[in-house]
């Protein structure tokens, strides 16, 4: 599978493109903000042409180019719960971080909502750009936010342990942390449930791509992060 990870321009939120191959259809997962240009370059390079836009969460760091990105004719995948916060992201932020954005980026923030939204269910399988993905919905951080799990790697993978498959764990699940549930629509206790019942369960050979730092593992992460310590699948 070929995979490209980058940073959009604010809060560290990655940006990735999964695909087939070079050539083909790809999926874009988490368009945050102020990535059209390095997305272009991406795309322009492997010559790929986007499928869908997967969406982990509906939180403005991960979806704010997503209108852009799918234009006129490709879907926005989002879970049912967390559809609600494509009619408006900005509304939930406060006057602050908005001067802020519009200070740095020199414009001020607008939004339009995606043309086509498709609302995803827990454990669904989407076959997308020749690439299976299942759907695991896992609330706290959001209401509707989910991993996307695929029973691929990326090309090129040089990790130490041997891997077996993919997860793009959102906000859920970072190297060593995980997603906060102080924000309007977080549960601690909605959190704990899916890191129980839906993380742990994850394989040990399971590379984790998180939607802000480094790439991790199941194994790493079931044996160092302190938020899945006295948890039983």
């Amino acid at each position: 599978m070929l995979a490209v990870t980058f940073p959009a321009a604010a809060f560290g939120t990655n940006c990735y493109v999964l695909a087939a191959g070079a050539g083909e259809e790809c999926l874009v997962v988490d368009p945050g903000i102020g990535v059209q240009e390095p997305l272009a370059a991406v795309l322009a390079e492997h010559r790929l042409r986007p499928a869908a836009v997967l969406l982990t969460h509906g939180h403005l760091d991960h979806v704010y180019s997503v209108t852009p990105v799918c234009g006129g004719t490709t879907a926005a995948y989002v879970h049912a719960e967390d559809r609600y916060r494509l009619a408006d992201p900005l509304a939930s932020l406060d006057p602050g971080t908005v001067a802020m954005m519009e200070a740095q980026f020199g414009s001020r923030a607008t939004w339009r909502e995606p043309e086509q939204v498709v609302e995803l269910a827990d454990r669904e399988r989407l076959q997308l750009a020749g690439l299976t993905v299942e759907v695991l919905h896992a609330p706290g951080h959001t209401e509707g936010s989910v991993m996307f799990a695929l029973p691929d790697l990326p090309d090129g993978l040089t990790a130490q342990e041997e891997l077996e498959r993919t997860v793009l764990s959102g906000d859920v699940l970072f190297a060593g942390s995980i997603g906060r549930t102080d924000l309007p629509g977080g549960d601690a206790a909605a959190m704990r449930r899916s890191l129980r019942e839906v993380v742990l369960p994850l394989p040990d050979p399971t590379l984790v791509l998180a939607g802000h730092g480094p790439a991790t593992t199941m194994r790493r992460e079931r044996a160092t992060n302190p938020h899945l310590r006295g948890l039983v699948a």
